[in-house]
């Protein structure tokens, strides 16, 4: 049985289903793509959060120590130590922060391949219809 161009409904669904898998197949390169941006962002974002956090430690610890050193030299050494304790704490405070507020831009859901799906979803509903 042929159609209006002369193409035989078997013709027709052989192309549908031929364009359906190129799709599919465009659709997961799509979403292997994104992931991979995504994964790489979140991994850059990992390291320089753990590249930060060894860095300030030994830093820190060594600035610590210095200043530890000058200021019992003016007020008792645990007085110092305290003091110290609350300024490590608050530069600890600032680089989680920072570290949370980069992660939280790392999107795990490939958003464009979900999009993109929804459109060729109702593509193929228009065509069966």
């Amino acid at each position: 049985m042929a159609g209006e161009n002369g193409r035989s409904i078997t013709d027709v669904l052989q192309d549908i289903v031929a364009n359906i898998q190129t799709i599919i197949r465009s659709e997961v390169r799509l979403a292997r793509t994104e992931v991979t941006e995504e994964l790489t962002k979140g991994g850059r974002a990992s390291g320089m959060l753990a590249s930060g956090a060894i860095s300030a430690l030994f830093t820190i610890w060594l600035l610590l120590l210095t200043i530890l050193f000058a200021l019992a030299t003016v007020m008792p050494f645990w007085a110092a130590a305290l003091l110290l304790f609350v300024v490590m704490a608050a530069v600890t405070a600032v680089l989680l922060s920072s570290g949370k507020k980069r992660l939280k831009s790392v999107h795990a859901i490939p958003e464009k391949t979900v999009e993109t799906m929804k459109e060729n979803i109702e593509w193929m509903k228009s065509q069966t219809k």
